[in-house]
């Protein structure tokens, strides 16, 4: 499938272009920048590689294309995947998926009545620890899980001024657009559309004009409650994952290394790719328990094999949670979801 990759920041250049290289049924064959540095960049990885200055210039060329990859500023999420879909593409589109659950049921609608493949880009579900964790479930090592805790704790107390840290509403820059929907994707993905929302929504540091600090609790249908942090000032990080079920308990510290092989430029795949330090393995009631491999590739396998590795309708629920979480912080109430 030959691939235009619309978007050359982190997101591009370390978790989408390496891998739409590295996958046999995929062809990264044009990448749309106008920076002139990133251009640079693709140039001298991926030479093979178009490059394409506006995605004005790609709609118009569109039908050499057979898949887009959207990975532009959060605000421009939406716009850009129903323009890539009105030009008659299966896209894939990073997250957050669209600026609210309407907007994105509106255009998982579009992409049904155009025939098209529209792929929410969830790639946390392929995190080792996550893909763990969903095993011992799977397994029936937990028990019934009454607890879910997951988080993406870290540390940094200076605001670094990029557009992820704007405070304009239409930016999308809170944290809960940011690492809260892969927190929340992820438990969607184990336990299913929550009835109730309750959140906590802060902006902690003195320069910062985006939500950099939020705690979500999500009750799910089965009894089992996910409490969910995301924060940029955890100067100490609790456990990634705190699973307590009725059998047993998991816990596991650290985060997933396949990120920081990226941002170090390393090239994804071979029989080491996403192993876990032993030293870094979770425990099951104190037993440690290997972690899974993380595979990130395994996302754009599916692609290239026609498939959908994640719904659309999974982003809209996410959505859904995230604006039920804003109207819970806003009004101090827990938030019903209609199930």
């Amino acid at each position: 499938m030959r691939t235009a990759l619309i978007g050359y920041g982190l997101g591009g250049a370390a978790f989408h272009a390496p891998f739409i290289a590295a996958e046999p049924g995929l062809t990264l064959a044009a990448v749309v920048t106008g920076n002139p540095e990133r251009q640079a960049e693709v140039r001298s990885k991926y030479p093979d590689a178009e490059i394409i200055a506006s995605p004005e210039e790609m709609w118009r060329r569109a039908d050499e294309f057979d898949l887009a990859v959207v990975t532009t500023p959060n605000r421009h999420h939406a716009s850009h995947a129903r323009s890539t879909l009105e030009h008659g593409l299966d896209t894939v589109v990073d997250k957050p998926f669209a600026g609210s659950s309407a907007e994105a049921r509106a255009l998982a609608d579009l992409a049904d009545r155009q025939g098209l493949r529209l792929v929410p880009f969830h790639n946390r579900r392929w995190d080792g620890d996550f893909k763990t964790v969903a095993k011992l479930l799977h397994e029936g090592a937990l028990g019934d899980v009454h607890r879910f805790e997951s988080r993406f704790e870290r540390w940094r107390p200076e605001v670094k001024g990029s557009w992820k840290e704007s405070g304009d509403p239409a930016d999308l820059g809170s944290i809960v657009y940011d690492l809260g929907t892969h927190l929340v994707d992820q438990a969607v993905a184990l336990f299913g559309r929550p009835s109730s929302v309750y959140a906590e929504v802060r902006t902690l540091r003195p320069d910062a004009e985006a939500h950099d600090d939020a705690f979500l609790a999500l009750t799910h249908t089965n009894g089992a409650v996910s409490h969910l942090w995301a924060s940029a000032l955890a100067a100490d990080p609790g456990p990634r994952f705190r699973v307590l079920g009725s059998r047993a308990a998991y816990v596991k510290h650290g985060m997933d290394p396949q990120e920081e092989l990226l941002k170090a430029g390393a090239i994804p795949g071979g029989t080491g790719w996403g192993a876990d330090r032993e030293e870094a393995w979770g425990a099951l009631s104190g037993t440690p328990v290997e972690t899974e491999r993380g595979s990130y590739q395994d996302f754009y396998a599916s692609i290239a094999a026609g498939g959908s590795p994640v719904p659309a309708s999974d982003a809209s629920t996410g959505l859904e949670i995230v604006e039920a979480a804003f109207e819970s912080a806003r009004s101090h109430r827990t938030i019903p979801l209609a199930i």
